[in-house]
C-alpha cells in the first residue's frame, strides 16, 4: 500500500513529494481499480495546484483585507489579528483519510453495513478548509467600563462581526455556503437568517473546550472553498497552545483505536488503508524525517518553513487597539 510516510525521508521539497505521491497513488489506483485511491490522487493534485499556482491568493487576501479595513473603522478600540493559511500536508493527508475511515465507521456502526463507493465519494467532497482565515479579537482591559465582563463583551463583538461578514464578502465575489450543521443551537445575537451558514462552537463547545464561530464561503474568482473562523484571543490560545489542542489529538487517537476494534482488518479495504495511513501519520517521529525546509528536534519543537506540518501562512495582519489620551473621551463599549 502507498502512503505519504514513504516519501518523507529523501530530503525532497513538499511539492516534489506531493507530485510523486499523487502520481504513484494514481497509477496504483488504475492497476487495482480502487476508486477511492483515484479520487485521493486527484485531490492531492488539486492541493498541489494551490501551492504551485497561487496567484489567486493575492486577490483573495486583498479582498479579505477589505473586511480588516472595515473593522478598523467600525471597531477602533478592538485589538484583532487576521491570519490565513493553507493547511499543512501532514494534516491534510491525515484529515482526508480520517474522512474515509470515519464515514465507514459511522455507517457500519449504525446499519451493520459498509457504505458504497458513491457514498464515500460524497463524504470526501466535504473537505472545504484547505484554505482558512482566522479573525482573532481582544478588548483591552483599559477600554472596559467598571463592572463589565471581558468575556461577555468580546463574545458580543464576535456575533456582531459574524453578522457583518457574509454580505460584505458576497459583494466581493464570495458565496456563503450552507453549513448543514445540526449539532446544537446558536447564540441569540447571531441573526436568524445567517444561522444556517455558521457552526457555533461558542454556544456549543467541543468536549476539548474548543470554542469559535466557523463559516465556509466559495471564492468565485479562485473557484475554491475557504473557511473563516472568528474567535477571541482566549479561545485562540486554548485551541492553539492550550488544553483543546492536546485533547483533540488524544481524542483522535482514541477514536482511531475504537474504529479498528469495531471493524476487524480485512473486512473493508478502504477502511484498512485509510486507517493505516492515519495511524502512520499519528505515530510519525518528526525528528527523524528529512524534508527540505523542515527541521524538528521533537514532535513539539520544530521549524516548519515549508508547510509540511503547521501549514503555509498567507495572511498575517494585526490591528492594535487605539489607546485614547486623557483629552479624548473614550467611546463607550457595548455589553
Amino acid at each position: 500500500m502507498i502512503k505519504l510516510n514513504d516519501y518523507l525521508y529523501g530530503g525532497h521539497t513538499v511539492l516534489s513529494i506531493l507530485h510523486a505521491y499523487a502520481r504513484d497513488l494514481g497509477i496504483s489506483s488504475v492497476k487495482s481499480g480502487n476508486e477511492i485511491d483515484r479520487m485521493h490522487s486527484e485531490f492531492l493534485s488539486h492541493y498541489t495546484g494551490l501551492l504551485e499556482h497561487n496567484e489567486f491568493l493575492t486577490s483573495q487576501s486583498q479582498r479579505i483585507l477589505e473586511f480588516y479595513k472595515f473593522m478598523t473603522e467600525k471597531y477602533p478600540l478592538l485589538s484583532f489579528i487576521f491570519k490565513g493559511r493553507i493547511k499543512s500536508l501532514i494534516r491534510t493527508e491525515e484529515k482526508y483519510n480520517g474522512y474515509i475511515a470515519g464515514e465507514i465507521y459511522r455507517t457500519y456502526k449504525s446499519t451493520g453495513k459498509f457504505p458504497d463507493v458513491e457514498e464515500l465519494k460524497n463524504r470526501l467532497g466535504h473537505f472545504r478548509d484547505l484554505i482558512a482565515y482566522r479573525i482573532v479579537i481582544s478588548v483591552p482591559a483599559c477600554h472596559l467600563a467598571p463592572g463589565q465582563d471581558k468575556q461577555k463583551v468580546e463574545e458580543q463583538y464576535l456575533y456582531e462581526i459574524a453578522n457583518d461578514l457574509p454580505q460584505f464578502l458576497e459583494e466581493r465575489g464570495f458565496r456563503p455556503e450552507l453549513s448543514q450543521w445540526t449539532e446544537g443551537y446558536y447564540g441569540p445575537a447571531l441573526k436568524r437568517n445567517l444561522r444556517p451558514y455558521y457552526r457555533d462552537y461558542i454556544c456549543n463547545p467541543k468536549e476539548s473546550g474548543y470554542r469559535s464561530l466557523h463559516i465556509t464561503v466559495y471564492d468565485r474568482e479562485a473557484e475554491t472553498f475557504i473557511e473563516i473562523q472568528i474567535r477571541t484571543k482566549t479561545m485562540d490560545d486554548l485551541a492553539e497552545i492550550g488544553a483543546a489542542n492536546h485533547t483533540d489529538y488524544e481524542q483522535s487517537q482514541e477514536e482511531s483505536r475504537a474504529r479498528h476494534s469495531l471493524i476487524p482488518e480485512g473486512e473493508n479495504i478502504y477502511f484498512d488503508e485509510a486507517f493505516e495511513r492515519v495511524t502512520a501519520l499519528q505515530d510519525l517521529d518528526l525528528s527523524s524525517i528529512d524534508v527540505d525546509m523542515f527541521t524538528a528536534l521533537s514532535n513539539t519543537l520544530m521549524n516548519d518553513s515549508c508547510g509540511l506540518y503547521r501549514g503555509r501562512l498567507i495572511l498575517p495582519y494585526e490591528h492594535l487597539s487605539s489607546y485614547q489620551n486623557d483629552l479624548i473621551e473614550t467611546p463607550e463599549l457595548k455589553g
